[in-house]
């Protein structure tokens, strides 16, 4: 029920199928209600279909501490029934409907989709917003789904040979910042949880002013009005949430972590750089998506074809730089060695490989990595599954409509002295730390 959320479909937003100079991304439409919730329609009439999403602007960014995991158990409890509709009665109408329902929390962001027939747009509409404003917990429904939550993290995280790993790397990166927290919360922090935890973040959250709605498809802006009106519109207003408020994180701090774990079979490094997201420095993003094009993403990039064809000193090796976020962004670099190759011999010709990229990039590289963004998301628009996906989670994150829908032009407006400038202050300013995972022997002696 809790499906996590993968940010592959933000890779897959990073492109656009046909010219970019004047197109709009979606075609988006919108509106505000009385209350102040704003809805966004996507209209996509190629098949008689339709994705209902409503995002929250609350995620375990925005938990108190010690309370890890309320906002991912409040996710769960969403599922267990109002004071009109109990749990079991809501499940099984929408899959005598054939809706497929479910949900994700992130560190920024819950949200709950609905796939359907058109037709039964309007009756997902009315369970929503139900559940929006009358969520009813009772006590063993708490406990319940508490046990299930404790068991999902230890199955799906815990039991997870790189969890050991992942979780101390993200703290190291993070420390005192929110986004040091897992999704999941703590086995600790779950058993803790009271009823009363996640009714407060109900209550303080899940308001018309701090949620958006996305509908996709077969629709039309007059109907979805009227739909939105009638349902989501009898939700009382409330006064907006004071935004959480994230700590600086201080440039040139360097930390590494070294871990040797049973479970691995070969090593495996991670460099993180803290780069600047959207609503940091709007002006860099597009030329660090560029760069991460041009530098390590895919065998045509330049670290693919120097350290892994070329010298054959890794396996592997890619970039990615996520900067849908309400904070500050990642730009990662990860490889894997080739057998008989040290992790030390390939950072050595890693650095040497980026200063080299920077320094040799001109305006037929940056174009031909612009040609593949934007020739790689020709289909995004016959997916209403996926546009409600990547819109929301933009919006979400803070994102105007007109930057969102505006995204090719801002790429193809991006210079390559442009790329080199904002890549050479990431990788010589930026806060950077780096993580070694590496086999751990067996000691077979009795």
């Amino acid at each position: 029920m809790a499906k996590k959320f993968f940010r592959i479909v933000l890779i897959l937003f990073l492109c656009l199928g046909f010219k970019p100079s004047e197109a709009k991304l979606f075609g988006v439409q919108n509106f505000t209600l009385s209350n102040g919730l704003e809805v966004y329609v996507i209209p996509n009439h190629k098949a008689p279909i339709a994705k209902h999403m409503l995002w929250f602007k609350v995620g375990s960014a925005d938990e108190k501490e010690g309370k890890g995991g309320s906002a991912h158990l409040l996710e769960h409890l969403m599922f267990r029934g109002t004071k009109k509709v109990s749990g079991k009665e809501f499940e099984k109408i929408l899959q005598e409907n054939g809706v497929d329902s479910n949900a994700f929390t992130s560190r920024d962001y819950t949200a709950y989709h609905h796939s359907l027939d058109v037709s039964k747009l309007e009756l997902v509409m009315a369970l929503e917003a139900d559940r929006f404003e009358n969520l009813k917990i009772s006590d063993e429904d708490f406990a319940t789904e508490q046990k299930i939550v404790y068991q999902e993290r230890k199955q799906v995280v815990e039991n997870n040979p790189l969890s050991p790993f992942s979780e101390t790397y993200q703290n190291l990166i993070w420390q005192e910042h929110p986004y040091h927290r897992p999704v999941s919360g703590t086995s600790a922090e779950i058993l803790s949880l009271t009823k009363q935890d996640v009714e407060d973040l109900y209550q303080q959250y899940y308001t018309p002013k701090n949620a958006i709605l996305v509908i996709s498809g077969d629709v039309d802006t007059d109907t979805i009005k009227k739909l939105a009106s009638k349902y989501y519109g009898k939700i009382k207003k409330s006064q907006p949430n004071s935004a959480t408020k994230f700590p600086i994180v201080k440039n040139n701090q360097k930390a590494e972590l070294n871990m040797q774990l049973p479970q691995v079979n070969s090593a495996r490094y991670i460099r993180t750089y803290i780069a600047p997201s959207y609503n940091q420095a709007p002006q860099d993003i597009y030329a660090l998506i560029l760069f991460s094009k041009y530098l390590g993403e895919g065998e045509t990039s330049v670290l693919y074809q120097e350290l892994v064809l070329n010298k054959k000193l890794a396996l592997d090796i890619s970039s990615s730089y996520d900067y849908a976020n309400r904070s500050y962004a990642t730009f990662s670099i990860s490889f894997i060695p080739a057998e008989g190759v040290s992790v030390s011999e390939i950072i050595q010709e890693l650095d040497k490989t980026i200063y080299k990229a920077i320094e040799g990039l001109n305006i037929d590289k940056i174009n031909n990595s612009k040609d593949k963004i934007i020739a790689s998301l020709v289909y995004l628009k016959d997916n209403p599954f996926e546009t409600a996906e990547i819109f929301g989670m933009l919006k979400t994150i803070g994102m105007p409509l007109t930057e969102i829908e505006d995204y090719a032009k801002n790429i193809q407006s991006v210079t390559y002295t442009q790329v080199q400038e904002t890549a050479l202050k990431l990788i010589k300013n930026a806060s950077q730390y780096s993580g070694t995972i590496s086999p751990k022997e067996q000691n077979n002696n009795v």
